[in-house]
């Protein structure tokens, strides 16, 4: 035990004092930092050219003028088409929109035309869309003598809020599936990419003490087994630092980022109070999925996915262990191999998706508890609480599969270390595993 963990140590100060983890643990957030000013550059850019469309309206319609902003101005005509056309050609206009005449209340499509030999702004041709499908519905109104307020009346918004029957269920609210959901899925995504991420660079850094012989003078005073569960765990020590850094870092460069891309914080909070207000039903919404989110048992999901992330890390890792090992002596001899990690974790999040769209099916449930699929799936359920028997029977297995990996890899590792030349074939694999 001494010995291992002196592997760990090694393996973790190694990747830690690293210049290329230095580097890549700083940077990363920096990154984040570049992309939130770039964006908000790009977002904040309009130009300083104003554009200058003119209305044509032959619709009968009496449209008023859309609101001119800082980018387009828009100017109501009265002239011929040609005449547009002639000052648009003259530079003195940059678009102009006809509007012909309106066939009738009977109409369901009307196509308005804009002259120009530049695409017009999809902003605000979208705009535009809008407002003048409200012009003609509000002329449809006023032919048939309909009332505005009469035909907001007929609009009902519904909403399904779901009850239990049994006295001991939890009482669950219209956004406990959605908000669920959304959670769980975030949940399974960042299982999926910190397994693979790591998993990977377990797999590599074997193929490169492999492949540089350092592992010779190692393995002459330890065992394979702790060589191979040193590594697994120095490298996962390493993939949590590196996300412990990143977990304080990035709020602050966000924050940065915000100040410097010129996003004033407590504008938009104002801005979104005063959205509220006006509109009560979005302003209830929100409260409504912040006390759902409150209700939720954090401690238990939070406890629960480090569990799920250990076990599903230990397996995946040792698998990535035992293909850098059986590789030869080109490390690119890993890429065939990996196929075999690749697909249980492709369909682990495959599954993931149908799961916590039908988290009470037995696909789900098999899923769960399934050692290959839980470390995704299960993390992804935990949001739709699922019953206690079914979480426990999952860890229970998936400690029990863990456990089962680590030799099932070290023996692989054991034989292959040492082993130079071409990479191993599946025979020879076999044989390593039954024979020992």
């Amino acid at each position: 035990m001494n010995k291992l963990g002196l592997i760990i140590s090694r393996e973790y100060l190694t990747k830690v004092k690293n210049k290329s983890f230095i580097f890549t643990t700083l940077l990363t957030p920096l990154g984040f930092l570049v992309f939130f000013v770039v964006i908000g550059v790009i977002f904040s850019y309009e130009g300083s050219k104003t554009y200058r469309i003119a209305i044509l309206d032959k619709s009968e319609m009496n449209f008023e003028l859309p609101q001119s902003t800082k980018k387009f101005a828009f100017i109501k005509s009265t002239n011929t088409l040609d005449s547009l056309k002639a000052q648009y050609l003259r530079d003195e206009l940059d678009g102009i929109l006809v509007l012909p005449k309106f066939a009738g209340v009977d109409v369901k499509a009307y196509t308005i035309y804009y002259y120009a030999d530049k695409p017009m702004d999809i902003e605000v041709e979208s705009n535009l869309e809008n407002f003048l499908e409200d012009g003609v519905r509000d002329y449809k109104m006023k032919s048939l003598s309909l009332q505005k307020e009469q035909l907001d009346k007929l609009k009902t918004e519904i909403s399904i809020d779901p009850e239990p029957v049994s006295a001991t269920e939890k009482d669950r609210s219209a956004y406990t599936s959605k908000i669920a959901t959304f959670i769980g899925g975030a949940m399974g995504y960042v299982i999926f990419f910190i397994i693979f991420l790591y998993g990977a660079s377990v797999m590599r850094s074997v193929a490169d003490e492999k492949v540089n012989r350092v592992v010779e003078i190692i393995i002459s005073s330890a065992k394979p087994i702790d060589l191979m569960l040193g590594k697994v765990i120095g490298v996962g020590l390493v993939g949590l630092t590196q996300i412990l850094i990143w977990v304080i870092l990035i709020p602050i460069i966000y924050i940065i980022g915000m100040s410097i891309s010129g996003i004033n914080v407590q504008q938009l909070q104002e801005a979104s109070q005063t959205m509220s207000q006006h509109q009560t039903v979005n302003g209830e919404e929100l409260v409504n999925v912040i006390r759902e989110i409150s209700t939720m048992n954090w401690w238990k999901i939070a406890g629960l996915f480090v569990f799920y992330f250990v076990g599903g890390y230990f397996i995946y890792a040792s698998m990535f262990a035992a293909i850098g090992a059986a590789a030869g002596d080109d490390i690119n001899d890993t890429q065939s191999l990996t196929i075999f990690v690749t697909i249980p974790i492709l369909l682990a999040m495959y599954v993931m998706f149908q799961a916590i769209r039908l988290p009470d099916s037995s696909l789900a449930i098999f899923a769960s508890m399934f050692p290959l699929f839980s470390p995704i799936v299960m993390p992804a359920l935990l949001a739709f609480d699922p019953p206690w028997w079914q979480i426990l029977t999952s860890l229970m297995l998936l400690f029990l599969f863990s456990y089962f990996m680590i030799w099932f890899a070290g023996r692989i590792y054991r034989a292959g270390i040492l082993m130079y030349g071409k990479k191993a074939s599946i025979k020879e694999i076999g044989r390593w595993i039954w024979k020992g």
